[in-house]
């Protein structure tokens, strides 16, 4: 599904509830072998404006590799653990009810660094993560344990190109 974006001149939006567990869900290679959900997109939903939201969850040692979106926002909610978000090269302690703010070209990290899994809600704008997440991960169904770590995609920088991120160099 793809549907077409509401303007706020259509007499009125779409609603939807998406209930625990049905969203598309995939597992994410090293080095941050955790899992992300992806509850609506651009795909899924029409709106106005386009974002896309979902959850991911770091298992303790995972990490999300330095990167920068050059033509988006990102806002996380920390629902559960601790660790820690390299901002622009500056470290910020993450808890359960922390929020974070990535303007576009902030390069950011975030990294486990608890004995829990860490979560959080993202919420990206306006949308595409989910594609990238897609594309370099595997089909997961809930409750399924973990694969073994599994690399990255070698054609990677090309996703990465081709969906929401900024070339930032070497990484």
């Amino acid at each position: 599904m793809n549907p077409a974006p509401l303007s706020f001149n259509d007499p009125k939006g779409d609603a939807a509830v998406i209930p625990d567990g049905t969203a598309t869900t995939f597992w994410q290679p090293v080095p941050a072998n955790g899992s992300v959900e992806c509850i609506l997109s651009p795909k899924t939903v029409r709106t106005v404006q386009r974002f896309s939201t979902g959850t991911q969850t770091l298992p303790p040692g995972g990490r999300v590799r330095l990167h920068a979106h050059d033509a988006a926002e990102e806002v996380f909610y920390v629902l559960e653990g601790t660790g820690i978000a390299e901002l622009d090269g500056q470290s910020h302690r993450m808890a359960r009810g922390s929020t974070v703010y990535l303007g576009h070209n902030v390069q950011h990290t975030f990294i486990n660094d608890g004995d829990t899994d860490l979560k959080w809600v993202w919420f990206f704008m306006p949308g595409g993560l989910e594609d990238f997440f897609a594309a370099i991960g595997r089909p997961r169904v809930v409750g399924e344990p973990a694969p073994a770590p599994f690399p990255r995609p070698s054609d990677v920088a090309q996703i990465e190109a081709d969906t929401v991120f900024a070339d930032i160099g070497a990484r």
